[in-house]
């Protein structure tokens, strides 16, 4: 289990660009949240890469991520890597045990979300982004709307972490991403 493969496997179901970038983003904030806490990060990272890209393929929203689960268990993953796939919704009914599943959980609608915050600002950068900026979009309903905010509070209180300290982090652990998800640092 590496990168290599794991991104190969994206590739092969994922449809677009969009999903690769969402994919990118979680990803970055794993492997920062690992090396915060001294975990493995490229066990953390691949659980990022990997928790949607059944998204594009599977055969419907509810079955999501169930369908990949069953396709990373055909090619080997470890359960580890299994269980956070089938644990980062909370429409799956898995409990989140480790501290990598709660990470997971935690990062996969803030990142999207924050990407949705730095892409409209007028420099388009995440150095303009803050946690006072991505706060204020969270209140207006319409921006982003397909994004629970409810899962991003949760994460955050999941983690234990401040809500501000938490989407400073995620913004921070994007810069090194950014321009792969259309952004300047």
């Amino acid at each position: 289990m590496d990168r290599a493969t794991a991104f190969a496997l994206l590739r092969e179901h994922a449809k677009g660009e969009v999903l690769i970038r969402h994919a990118t983003a979680v990803e970055a904030c794993m492997r920062a949240y690992a090396r915060r806490h001294g975990q493995d990060e490229e066990t953390w990272g691949i659980a990022g890469m990997l928790h949607d890209f059944d998204w594009d393929v599977c055969p419907s929203p509810e079955q999501h991520p169930q369908y990949g689960a069953g396709i990373l268990r055909q090619r080997g993953y470890p359960e580890v890597i299994i269980h956070a796939v089938l644990s980062h919704g909370n429409h799956t009914g898995v409990d989140r045990e480790t501290p990598m599943e709660r990470t997971l959980f935690a990062v996969d609608e803030l990142s999207g979300f924050v990407t949705a915050v730095a892409l409209v600002r007028p420099s388009k950068s995440l150095s303009d982004t803050d946690a006072a900026s991505v706060r204020k979009k969270m209140k207006d309903k319409r921006f982003a709307a397909s994004v629970s905010r409810d899962d991003i509070l949760q994460g955050a209180q999941e983690l234990g972490l401040d809500m501000d300290e938490h989407i400073g982090f995620v913004i921070e652990a994007l810069k090194p991403v950014a321009e792969q998800l259309g952004l300047k640092a």
